[in-house]
């Protein structure tokens, strides 16, 4: 039949089946607990309040939020009424922020009350926004600047209980967008389908992936407002699972208890968010019960192999290698064992787990360089290219389109490498490679092993410019607290694993290394630093 995929059927699905499943939302006055039948009704209070303040079919409604119950009926109030959800990354400069709003066009805001005074310095800017609303525990606004300004409580008690979904919405129609963190120049925009989303979560369930359930009780950890916080409030809310959403200015320690108190079974984010959760489980001295946990869903850069094997081998948590990016909405791929490998070693299995896994179902990928598509052995390098139902076809009335989107495919920019079991590892992004007298060295090897060290907390690798060899790698680490130990420790360290070419010319301790909105590490800021480093 040809039935139209659209997000207000996962809403209308939870509501009706799982009344009773519990959404636990941390926010700034405490903890408030709901079922999805409420969650239900305030969603359709959502999307008749914004009806009646002018919202129209096609209309963006930028969201600037924590991960809370509010923002998670935005998720499904917004594109139910078939307007289009444009999260905000909270964490841009405030004029890359003016830029996306600006280039979104959107109508209405909705913000937490924490960044009214961020969008107050920048209102002067904003063009096409024709109202705020402010998402608070209480109704009470307090002075500001912007105008008009709502309360989102205020509307929603006063918004239609019994608000009826459309149902002639087409499932290609935009349902969300999400702009990339942008290291070098503006955001670039990424439009999310309906259809789009609805394969992503139906993915998230299969027993292969993710295999999110109603048994399961998700804490996305990972931002709501970067890449649809990987796709789990979504694929958590059609499913019927339960769902912790930790909120504003969370810490290791707030993470711990969560996990610890509401038994949490999945969760999902960066690896500077799982070294902070193992730091505070190893030196806190709290006694943290963390075996409800299946799985540690982590991806926005190459965990290190020694991090996983912690996890896993000193605390007994599945730890779960994905790959994706915000053009994919995002899983691409998702590291699993195949059944015929569980005869490997312990550390064979960790190897191969490490690595960023095989393609999900659903997706097409291949690895191409300069001599073509390249062999499934492994070794040979080349750039990843993904296609499928739920990967951008292009960038948001952007003109750097033409250069990530050809032929059909996805150009992501990450080199790779695939092994004849399919299994990517990501050796740099395009940009990070350091290229040493013609010859690729992976940054991310480096980090990975340096990180494998007993003392080192976190470490980076950049390539300085090099007269001779026109680039050479330089390495910037951060110690363990007490830790001590010296360059050439590290560096003695590393030479049993690998050529002798691809060792750091320098070793930098630093107090901390300069990261992303979303916690992954900012080489080009550490680039500028480390100009001193130059070889002459």
């Amino acid at each position: 039949m040809d039935v139209q995929l659209t997000l207000h059927k996962m809403v209308e699905r939870a509501e009706k089946l799982f009344p009773k499943k519990q959404i636990i939302s941390r926010t700034a006055s405490g903890i408030f607990r709901y079922g999805y039948r409420e969650m239900g009704e305030r969603t359709r209070r959502l999307s008749s309040a914004l009806e009646k303040i002018g919202v129209q079919r096609g209309d963006k409604v930028g969201t600037l939020a924590w991960n809370d119950h509010r923002h998670l009926e935005a998720y499904f109030g917004i594109p139910g009424m078939g307007a289009v959800l444009h999260t905000i990354n909270i964490r841009l400069s405030p004029q890359h922020i003016a830029y996306i709003i600006n280039h979104a066009e959107d109508k209405v805001l909705l913000i937490d009350q924490d960044f009214i005074p961020l969008i107050e310095t920048i209102k002067d800017e904003l063009k096409t926004v024709q109202a705020y609303v402010v998402l608070a525990d209480n109704s009470e606004l307090k002075d500001s600047k912007l105008n008009p300004l709502y309360s989102y409580e205020d509307l929603l008690a006063k918004a239609d209980p019994q608000y009826q979904f459309p149902d002639d919405l087409n499932e290609n129609d935009p349902a969300g967008m999400c702009y990339t963190s942008a290291t070098t120049g503006s955001p670039k925009g990424v439009i999310y389908s309906h259809r789009g989303i609805t394969l992503h979560s139906m993915a998230l369930g299969l027993a292969d992936t993710a295999a999110i359930s109603e048994s399961d009780v998700c804490m996305p950890v990972v931002p709501m407002f970067h890449a649809n916080a990987w796709g789990m409030p979504f694929a958590a809310t059609w499913f019927g699972s339960s769902q912790v959403l930790p909120g504003p200015w969370f810490t290791p320690e707030l993470l711990a208890k969560l996990i610890h108190t509401e038994r949490v079974t999945i969760t999902a984010g960066v690896p500077t968010i799982w070294l902070g959760l193992l730091k505070e489980l190893e030196n806190s001295g709290e006694v943290y019960d963390m075996s409800s946990l299946r799985a540690v869903l982590c991806g926005g850069s190459a965990a290190p192999l020694g991090m996983i094997r912690t996890f896993e081998t000193k605390y007994n948590i599945p730890f779960i290698h994905a790959y994706g990016m915000t053009e994919t909405t995002p899983l691409v791929t998702l590291s699993r064992l195949k059944s015929y490998q569980t005869d490997l070693s312990d550390e064979e299995k960790l190897v191969i787990r490490a690595k960023q896994g095989y393609v999900v179902p659903g997706l097409e990928i291949k690895v191409i360089n300069d001599n073509g598509e390249t062999a499934w052995n492994g070794e040979e390098m080349g750039e990843l290219l993904v296609r499928g139902p739920w990967i951008a076809n292009a960038y948001y009335n952007d003109e750097r389109s033409k250069d990530a989107f050809k032929d059909g495919w996805l150009y992501t920019g990450d080199i790779v490498t695939i092994d004849e079991e399919g299994v990517i590892r990501i050796a740099d992004r395009t940009k990070d490679l350091v290229k040493s007298g013609g010859e690729w060295i992976s940054t991310i090897d480096l980090e990975n092993a340096l990180m494998g060290h007993d003392g080192v907390f976190e470490a980076a690798v950049v390539g300085v410019p090099h007269p001779k060899w026109q680039e050479r790698p330089v390495a910037c680490i951060v110690l363990k607290p007490n830790a001590s130990v010296t360059k050439e420790e590290l560096l003695d360290f590393l030479k049993p694993q690998f050529p002798k070419w691809w060792l750091p010319d320098d070793i930098v301790f630093m107090d901390e290394i300069p990261k992303t909105s979303v916690g992954k590490f900012l080489k080009a800021t550490l680039r500028e630093q480390l100009k001193e480093h130059l070889t002459v």
